[in-house]
């Protein structure tokens, strides 16, 4: 019999689990607060569960872990200000105590690639049951992994190996970059974008040349529909997209 793999997901189990003792702390993150507010009552219905805290952007998801030290971070991926990935990323790099599970609609092998390398300890679709959710965040709060089925198939091959991904543009990208791109994409003008940064324009324009070569992009249009296609916003900006250039 082959050992399973340490990312092969798992289902609910046909009874209840024993309580694991204190409740796990969740912090929620995504930017529609009607879904913020059903999972809340969801989970708050659970009892090795306990919702502490909110937020509706990548920034806040950083704030608020900082503030709330919680055990999961349940994350979306397309946020404002800061995209769930590179929040994820930031998140266990700065506190590897705190697990992430990443609560998307998007099963792309890609994004599922990305989310665990950034540090993400599990992966699961919104459309899921509560049952497995909850089954999903004690997992990772006990120090283990749990990916839906959907994402197993999409990261693990039939001899049970991960599956290895060719690395892409963005991978080149610091993370000032990605965050200097993420902000262009969502409109904002340079200066605007050196002032969320708190750094001179000269500096963020030095990073906007940086990454539009490396992704090799030649103006703000191009620039937004890579940052689409890569989930790094949710819909195109109606607007004049050479007006920054």
């Amino acid at each position: 019999m082959h050992p399973r793999s340490p990312l092969a997901h798992h289902e609910p189990p046909p009874a209840p689990r024993p309580p694991l003792g204190p409740k796990v702390r969740l912090l929620l993150c995504d930017d529609h607060a009607l879904f913020r507010a059903g999972m809340k009552a969801l989970l708050g219905k659970q009892p090795t569960l306990e919702v502490v805290g909110e937020a509706a952007d990548g920034q806040a998801a950083l704030e608020e872990t900082e503030r709330l030290r919680p055990d999961v971070v349940l994350m979306d991926i397309e946020m404002p200000r800061l995209s769930g990935i590179e929040a994820t990323r930031r998140i266990t790099q700065a506190r590897s105590e705190v697990k992430v599970v990443v609560l998307t609609m998007y099963l792309e092998d890609l994004l599922v690639a990305r989310c665990l390398e950034a540090g993400a300890s599990g992966y699961i679709i919104k459309d899921a049951p509560v049952a497995q959710l909850t089954y999903a965040v004690e997992t990772v709060a006990a120090g283990g992994r749990y990916l839906s089925p959907g994402a197993v198939d999409k990261m693990i091959d039939h001899r049970g190996q991960i599956i290895e991904r060719n690395r892409t543009r963005y991978d080149l990208l610091t993370n000032r970059e990605r965050e200097v791109l993420k902000l262009l994409a969502d409109g904002l003008s340079i200066k605007e974008v050196a002032a969320r940064l708190g750094r001179s324009v000269k500096t963020a324009e030095v990073h906007k040349y940086n990454l539009m070569q490396k992704l090799d992009v030649h103006d703000r249009g191009e620039l937004i529909r890579f940052a689409i296609a890569h989930r790094l916003v949710q819909v195109p900006l109606f607007e004049d997209l050479g007006q920054h250039s």
